[in-house]
């Protein structure tokens, strides 16, 4: 019997030992990276030490810290909305896995316009953080808002100043619908912007846009919610505008093809299909493959649990749960692939 086919099943018995199994360990877990994941982190780390009383130690700096910490072996686990292409996972000794699935959100400042108001396209957005589009009645915009009322204002463009993995899904999206965009600025998770304001972090991105009058800007969606900006409807691959919710983030996760992807390696933007949210992104976990943190096991028990018991939490903040088919996938790819010591560390004893 495959031993990892019990992550599910043997979740009771597992869930009864997570507190005497982890007390033991001196240290709360300590991960750090992803800004886009940090709202469901928080709130799954809350919930899981009042069951456990095994704390989260997460530091939200953006995915390109997340990186350089798990590399540099300052945390037991990296985040980053930006997969790792197997080569790199192999060159540096690291397993990653989606955790999450979320979307980055188009958000404006413009007196008069409400929330999902105001239509956007990807050229156009992409236009705009050229530095092509500079007032927001330029013809290009008031061609996508017929009838809508737009003030001869100047754009202000925010963009995200930190290594970031919105960043990568921002830039991701608009390279493949822009080939200007590809070329001057491309996708990364660091990139030089030829205009604007930067901010570091979703929360900076947010309250640089909710300040300055005429701004643009991007980040994930619990902000949106949360901090009730002007988000804009988006065009989509099938050409239809949708507005940001789980569903339309879900219908861009359903095209995603884990159990072929090598390394869990898929960038789920400007999917197809007329419901299909086009900046949609999965947010992953890094850890090392072979390693002496022996709190990579209490960290694997809190990853178990957010898959089996976090999905409703997830859900109120409007991510999408990883599916229990990918889980499953995930559960064997770390009996296969984790150690400490030199010895497996799943399922955990």
């Amino acid at each position: 019997m495959n031993r990892a086919h019990g992550f599910f099943a043997a979740l009771g018995l597992s869930a009864l030992g997570l507190a005497a199994g982890t007390a033991a360990l001196a240290d709360d877990i300590s991960g750090a990276g992803a800004t886009f994941p940090y709202p469901v982190y928080a709130k799954w780390a809350e919930a899981y030490k009042q069951q456990t009383g095994i704390g989260l130690n997460y530091q939200s700096i953006g995915s390109g810290g997340g990186i350089k910490q798990i590399e540099a072996s300052t945390v037991t686990f990296g985040a980053s909305d930006m997969p790792l292409m197997p080569q790199v996972l192999q060159q540096n000794g690291l397993v990653q896995w989606p955790m999450i699935i979320g979307g980055a959100i188009p958000v404006v400042n413009i007196p008069g316009i409400s929330p999902g108001q105001m239509r956007l396209d990807g050229p156009t957005i992409a236009a705009i953080y050229l530095g092509d589009i500079t007032r927001w009645n330029d013809p290009a915009i008031a061609k996508l808002n017929p009838g809508l009322k737009l003030p001869a204002m100047d754009i202000a463009p925010v963009y995200r100043s930190d290594g970031s993995g919105t960043n990568f899904l921002f830039t991701n999206f608009l390279s493949k619908v822009s080939p200007k965009f590809a070329q001057q600025v491309g996708s990364n998770t660091s990139v030089q912007w030829p205009v604007g304001l930067g901010a570091k972090g979703n929360e900076g991105v947010a309250n640089q846009v909710k300040q300055t009058g005429g701004a643009i800007g991007y980040v994930e969606y619990a902000f949106v919610i949360q901090t009730h900006m002007t988000y804009a409807r988006l065009r989509n691959a099938a050409g239809v505008y949708v507005t940001p919710s789980a569903a339309s983030f879900q219908a861009a996760a359903s095209h995603a093809d884990w159990a072929h992807a090598p390394g869990f390696y898929e960038v789920l933007t400007n999917q197809p299909g007329p419901t299909s949210w086009p900046i949609t992104g999965a947010s992953f976990i890094l850890m090392h493959r072979a390693s002496h943190d022996r709190n990579e096991v209490a960290a694997l028990k809190f990853f178990e649990w957010a898959y089996t018991r976090g999905q409703d939490l997830a859900r109120q903040l409007d991510y999408v749960p990883i599916p229990p088919a990918v889980a499953q996938l995930v559960a064997n790819e770390w009996q296969q692939s984790l150690q400490v010591d030199g010895r497996p560390i799943w399922p955990a004893q």
